[in-house]
């Protein structure tokens, strides 16, 4: 069977975190907002797209599953499936693809998605005109997927690792030597956020503020610290901050200031 990328929601939703991760790593303000919005905007809660994109990940994230629990799986995947009309899927995608050929070159169309022949197959197992032997085929394909182990599956890796790492890869080599290791963990997780709701980042967020306070509080202690009274207001400034952020909803300002503190927590440590 034929596939059309450009009618494969979840394809259309890694481009846009391809896009995503460029302006990001490139700084380009202008074209990061206008990426984040088009993902609001059009997998936002509610839309078809993102019900659509659910199921894809229900199938692409799970592994290591009994046949009878991945048939399971895979039946209630198709039923809900049905709730979603062909008709309102294909005019979603097309107000994307029209808002994506406006904000874009052609190439937004031709990004590399490692694992694209996966979203290919999904995308022909959700077309309810696929020939019933060509359904039998894919299940099948998809049900083995299911069952096998998570580091045999190349095919079937998990839509929210696609493809940002390429570009993270680039970023760590673009500024491996000016970025700490925890820096780099920190926007790392900041790019991938977008596409996992940020679950990732807020547990790392947690533990690294934690990490900050206590290396600040020590050096609140330090007597050369604490007989300096600029310096220790400034310090008292750092832990300040480092608890509003964590009460604070997570922003870019935020993983800004984070990123300083680590650069100053390094400084005291060494």
């Amino acid at each position: 069977m034929k596939h059309n990328k450009k009618r494969n929601t979840a394809f259309l939703f890694e481009a846009l975190i391809s896009e995503l991760t460029k302006s990001i790593v490139h700084k380009n303000d202008e074209k990061r907002d206008v990426t984040k919005s088009l993902i609001s905007k059009h997998f936002r809660r509610g839309t078809n797209l993102y019900e659509e994109l659910q199921l894809y990940k229900a199938l692409l994230e799970t592994h290591g599953l009994e046949r009878v629990v991945a048939e399971k799986l895979l039946f209630e995947v198709k039923s809900q499936r049905r709730f979603i009309a062909d008709s309102d899927v294909f005019s979603e995608q097309s107000e994307l693809i029209n808002d994506m050929n406006k904000e874009y070159d052609k190439g937004v169309f031709t990004t590399f998605v490692p694992n694209y022949k996966s979203l290919a197959t999904l995308s022909q197992l959700f077309n309810s005109g696929a020939p019933i032997k060509e359904r039998v085929l894919l299940e099948s394909k998809i049900i083995d997927s299911l069952m096998g182990e998570e580091a045999k599956r190349e095919k079937m890796a998990p839509v929210d690792n696609l493809v940002y790492k390429t570009f993270v890869n680039k970023f760590n080599e673009k500024y491996s030597d000016t970025l700490l290791e925890e820096q780099k963990d920190l926007l790392t997780k900041y790019i991938s956020s977008f596409a996992d709701n940020g679950l990732q980042l807020k547990m790392f967020l947690n533990e690294e503020i934690g990490r900050l306070k206590t290396v600040i509080n020590e050096a609140a202690s330090l007597e050369e610290i604490k007989q300096d009274a600029q310096m220790l207001s400034k310090t008292k400034a750092v832990l300040g901050k480092l608890v509003e952020y964590s009460k604070q909803e997570i922003s870019e300002e935020m993983v800004r200031g984070v990123i300083k503190i680590q650069q100053l927590a390094s400084e005291i440590n060494s």
